[in-house]
């Protein structure tokens, strides 16, 4: 209910800013859109066409230019990028947190990136340096490394003060973070702790040294696990020799979760979830003519199955008309196993231990439901076309494309990934392939057995 009413929001945000555009009426613009949130102007912004995009951006508080820009996909970020100048550019960026500015940082020009660095100060510029080494989609990329850390022989009237002097803590601080003097991870003190707690207790009969640290190498799907599994709000994250490097927080991961959901959306598809809603035709159209490519090949090899069966085709019409049934529900009884096995993957719960166990709990379930569905659609085939065996071979065939679709549904994601390709975006295509494939070669096959050679 929460989603449907945050999309009928911004939906009528959208009529708001087009009827006032249309009408010339910049004000009632800029005042709508300077009551929005930086990530509200974002999606706003990834709505409209590029020429009413670039006259709601030229209307943007310029405080907010450096949020609104980490809160839009790649192309319409390089689209807003192009319409600023350099010194617009380093004013909206040079306030942004570290991990905020490492994730624009490659879609800056070069000038501005050496003005920031320029602008920082050296500690600063190294913690950006330290995070931009990372690759993409790792903890150390994710991390921020403004963090607050305290030693275990200190006491709660310490800390207080220390925090007094500091004058605010960076967004999110509901722990602090306890270390060795070599800046090793030992635990963590949550706030309210410090607030409850007499002056003269110690850090270290506080602290929490349970929770365990994220490794900077860590790939952002498994932090988003990490995080929905213990509900953190915050983790720390530290090298291979336990050194406290920095945290993630879980605004960050809220965009992890939602880029994952939109990734697997569109991955079926082949299509990108940094594509602009509105990109140019020629781009779009190279973008996707591969795919559509893949799937014209693939389409011709289960043509060329059917091929070879055009005397039996020939002598039966009806099989014409009946065969795209069997590939039809192969291909969605197969969509089904792909979905979970792709949520399984992408959620860590698969692995050579269990697979096996899922290829006899799916070939069991590909069997009642082929016997089930085979059977009604033998009833239809029999009142249809009054023949028997027809009936009998059309739910033959329907059993055997679910087992198909059933085995190729967890072998192809697994075989997929360990291939290093995405089992989202490859998986569908080579599925739909082999149920396709096996659905023509089933039914007409066993049509030509039973029905021409008897």
């Amino acid at each position: 209910m929460a989603e449907i009413l945050r999309h009928d929001k911004t939906a009528r945000q959208l009529r708001l800013l087009s009827d006032a555009l249309d009408s010339g009426r910049l004000g009632p613009v800029r005042r709508l859109v300077n009551t929005l949130s930086p990530a509200e102007i974002g999606n706003l912004l990834e709505s409209l066409p590029p020429a009413k995009r670039s006259v709601v951006w030229g209307l943007v508080d310029p405080e907010d230019d450096g949020e609104v820009l980490v809160h839009v996909g790649e192309e319409v970020r390089e689209g807003l990028i192009a319409d600023m100048d350099p010194d617009e550019l380093l004013a909206a960026v040079e306030d942004l947190d570290i991990d905020d500015l490492a994730d624009l940082a490659e879609d800056l020009p070069d000038t501005v990136v050496d003005e920031v660095l320029k602008s920082m100060d050296r500690e600063n510029r190294e913690r950006l340096e330290q995070v931009l080494s990372y690759e993409e989609d790792t903890a150390g990329r994710l991390m921020n490394p403004d963090v607050v850390t305290v030693r275990t022989d200190t006491t709660v009237d310490v800390v207080l003060r220390y925090l007094r002097l500091r004058g605010e803590l960076p967004e999110h601080t509901d722990h602090l973070y306890v270390v060795s003097k070599r800046h090793q991870y030992l635990g963590r003190i949550a706030l309210q702790a410090l607030l409850t707690h007499d002056s003269n207790t110690s850090v270290n009969e506080l602290m929490d040294g349970e929770q365990p640290a994220i490794d900077v190498h860590e790939t952002s799907d498994e932090v988003a696990r990490q995080f929905s599994n213990h509900d953190w709000i915050s983790a720390p994250v530290v090298d291979d020799n336990n050194i406290l490097l920095g945290r993630i927080t879980i605004d960050d991961v809220v965009d992890i979760i939602r880029n994952q959901a939109e990734h697997q959306v569109l991955s079926a598809a082949g299509l990108d979830e940094e594509e602009d809603l509105f990109s140019p035709v020629r781009r779009a159209f190279r973008r996707r003519m591969l795919w559509l490519t893949i799937n014209l090949a693939t389409a011709f090899l289960a043509s060329s199955v059917v091929g070879q069966f055009q005397g039996t085709i020939a002598h039966l019409v009806s099989l014409a008309v009946l065969m795209p049934i069997v590939a039809g529900m192969g291909g969605n009884a197969g969509t089904q196993v792909l979905a979970l096995m792709v949520r399984g993957l992408a959620l860590g719960q698969i692995g050579s231990s269990n697979v096996m166990t899922l290829v006899w709990k799916e070939v069991r379930i590909a069997i009642i439901n082929g016997i089930g569905i085979g059977i009604l659609l033998a009833l239809v085939v029999l009142l249809w076309f009054r023949d028997p065996m027809l009936a009998l071979v059309i739910a033959m065939a329907l059993t055997i494309n679910f087992t198909a679709a059933a085995l190729g549904g967890v072998f192809v994601p697994v075989m997929v990934k360990r291939m290093g390709f995405d089992p989202a975006l490859a998986g569908g295509v080579i599925l739909t392939t082999i149920t396709d494939v096996m659905g023509f070669l089933s039914f007409l096959g066993l049509a030509t057995i039973f029905l021409l050679h008897n």
